[in-house]
């Protein structure tokens, strides 16, 4: 079960559940709803995957159900991770969930050898390349040797915005209140959330100087680099952009894996649940691009996608290696990373949400007002806010005032946003649905609650 079956295809599988035909049910997020009969146990695999909390209504998420679920049926819930999500984890250090820790890797082999490099010092040695000189050494050895490598790079495209340098214009996506990302292949400036996309710019609208340059690096960009670094070596890139067909992810893999393609570059698809035995190099080109999102999951995310893609090297009996590259070497989420030491970083992450009040310790609402109409949507948040003031005090929870959400503009339609810290409980649930009156008056704008959504934008 999952969302690229066709209408007949989903239709076909529901009805082989639901008469009890099919003995398990393989699938994504919405899986969790099969007509499963006489169920006797739900797996979770890779809990941690943000993919389980869904972004658009209903807002739901996939583990909360498993475990309504799972009691209803009296039957066993595993939530399987090599990084688990720290309010999971949380949940098994105070009791409420057992703890089975794996010891060893599959196959008994070894973990890989992980070392950092600091990319200012690479600045400072003068090479401005995406690729660090001890990446470079090591893709040369597998070449070499005729091992494959992986590479990722978590941002497609090209490069990341385009700028003026006479008159600081910035190519802007006309819907979206958001920079365009550059693809070279195409020859396009695209908008990553609602698909606007233009040529790209040969000289500025603005001020029509030719001196138009692109910054930030994506996955296209770093396939590019090392075609002209290795020109012998063999590449295929896995993102977005390149699984647009149905079973295309699948082909990707299979032909890396098959054909020895000697580098695979790629975004967050590559992170997870691959094995490819020929795989002892795995090189990490910007390690610390997700920590400064302006969310307190960023450095969690940051520990999780490095462990889980450094685990893609050396599955078998050669001992792999991992160079990550970044820029904030001292950060306890690199660190832990490197050391692929969970448990260290728990105790430093768990330590800071317990000061600054995050969950597991509380939860966070957003309530989002969305429309085209930036004057009543201002209007309706004023009027939410206010009642809701009245309903929620500092005793269980804390209401910050309406602004402007960080990506004010989507779609053609202005966000602003309301943050709410607190347990989700029967008061708190009163509170939202009372602070809704008076809203109905509003026109023209779209109120959505969001429980500890994943995009705090």
């Amino acid at each position: 079960m999952h969302s690229k079956l066709s209408n007949g295809e989903r239709y076909d599988e529901w009805k082989k559940i639901e008469s009890g035909k099919a003995k398990i049910v393989i699938g994504a997020r919405s899986a969790i709803f099969a007509p499963v009969k006489n169920l006797g146990i739900i797996i979770i695999d890779e809990e941690h995957d943000m993919s389980y909390k869904s972004d658009m209504t209903p807002r739901y998420n996939a583990k909360d159900l498993a475990k309504y679920i799972a009691k209803q049926n009296n039957c066993p819930l595993v939530l399987g991770s090599a990084t688990p999500d720290i309010v999971t984890f949380y949940e098994s250090e105070i009791g409420n969930i057992n703890r089975y820790t794996l010891r060893k890797r599959a196959g008994n082999s070894s973990l890989p050898n992980v070392d950092i490099v600091d990319l200012r010092q690479e600045l400072k040695d003068g090479n401005r390349s995406m690729i660090s000189n001890s990446l470079r050494l090591e893709l040369e050895k597998n070449l070499k040797n005729k091992k494959q490598t992986i590479l990722f790079l978590n941002r497609r495209g090209y490069s990341t915005f385009v700028i003026c340098r006479d008159c600081g214009y910035t190519a802007k996506c006309k819907n979206c209140n958001i920079s365009l990302t550059y693809h070279k292949f195409e020859n396009k400036l695209k908008c990553h959330y609602c698909g606007y996309e233009i040529k790209s710019l040969i000289e500025c609208p603005e001020c029509k100087s030719k001196n138009i340059k692109y910054f930030g690096t994506g996955t296209q960009k770093l396939e590019d680099e090392v075609h002209k670094i290795f020109p012998e070596a063999s590449t295929i890139r896995m993102d977005i952009d390149t699984v647009t067909k149905k079973n295309s992810h699948e082909e990707i893999l299979n032909k890396f894996k098959n054909e020895n393609i000697d580098i695979l570059v790629g975004t967050q698809m590559i992170v997870k649940g691959h094995h490819f035995p020929n795989v002892t190099l795995v090189g990490v080109i910007a390690a610390d691009s997700s920590l400064n999102l302006g969310d307190y999951r960023a450095v969690e995310r940051t520990f999780q996608t490095i462990v889980q893609v450094a685990g893609r090297a050396g599955r078998e009996k050669e001992i792999g290696r991992v160079i990550i590259q970044t820029y904030n070497p001292d950060s306890y989420a690199i660190i832990d990373a490197k050391e692929q030491n969970y448990d260290m970083f728990y105790k430093e992450e768990i330590g800071l949400r317990k000061v600054l009040k995050y969950p597991p310790f509380c939860d966070i609402i957003i309530v989002r007002f969305s429309g085209t109409d930036l004057n009543e949507i201002i209007k309706s948040s004023n009027i939410f806010y206010t009642n809701l003031k009245k309903y929620i005090n500092s005793n269980n929870g804390s209401v910050f005032e309406p602004v402007p959400a960080p990506i004010d503009k989507i779609k053609n339609k202005f966000r602003w946003r309301i943050v709410i810290k607190g347990k989700v409980n029967n008061s708190m649930i009163e509170a939202i649905n009372l602070a809704f009156r008076g809203t109905e008056n509003v026109k023209y704008t779209t109120i959505t609650v969001d429980i500890n959504p994943n995009n705090m934008n």
